[in-house]
């Protein structure tokens, strides 16, 4: 967000995931801990998150967006990101609501491979593998139907 509204960028559209715009405490699990270790930093995101809102308010230049919120996530801000953005480009944003969390798009797929011989261990780890990688798989469907919709 803050790239496409302080710089000059040429992007037919992005995709926003999981916006979040929390002080660094609310965002970054057991900083508030680190910070009371001796000699630990004090830590905090730059622009904080009222100039952040403002900049975007401002000066957002890329018109085409899709706007990605997991059902579970407890940190997402995109409802309070699609006035702005919808403010700046009307009828050229869209949001998209999905099940999953925070961490959703940092799923890995394990990659599992049956051996020469599909054994039940291959079965069950091919099942599980299709039930964890469920939601990725979900976002990534719908991330592509957005770039090319035919």
């Amino acid at each position: 967000m803050l790239i496409g509204s302080l710089f000059d960028v040429d992007r037919a559209g992005n995709v926003l995931i999981s916006y979040n715009n929390y002080p660094a405490r609310r965002s970054i699990p057991f900083l508030e801990w680190l910070e009371t270790v001796p000699s630990s930093f004090a830590v905090e995101f730059t622009p904080d998150p009222e100039e952040t809102n403002e900049i975007i308010a401002s000066g957002y230049q890329v018109r085409r967006n899709l706007v990605v919120k997991f059902k579970e996530d407890t940190i997402d801000q995109t409802l309070l990101l699609l006035p702005v953005l919808e403010t700046r480009f009307p009828d050229m944003v869209t949001i998209l609501t999905l099940p999953g969390n925070h961490l959703t798009p940092l799923s890995q797929d394990p990659g599992w491979k049956p051996g020469i011989e599909f054994s039940p261990l291959d079965a069950i780890a091919q099942w599980l593998r299709q039930e964890l990688y469920r939601e990725p798989q979900g976002l990534t469907r719908e991330i592509l139907r957005w770039l090319n919709p035919l």
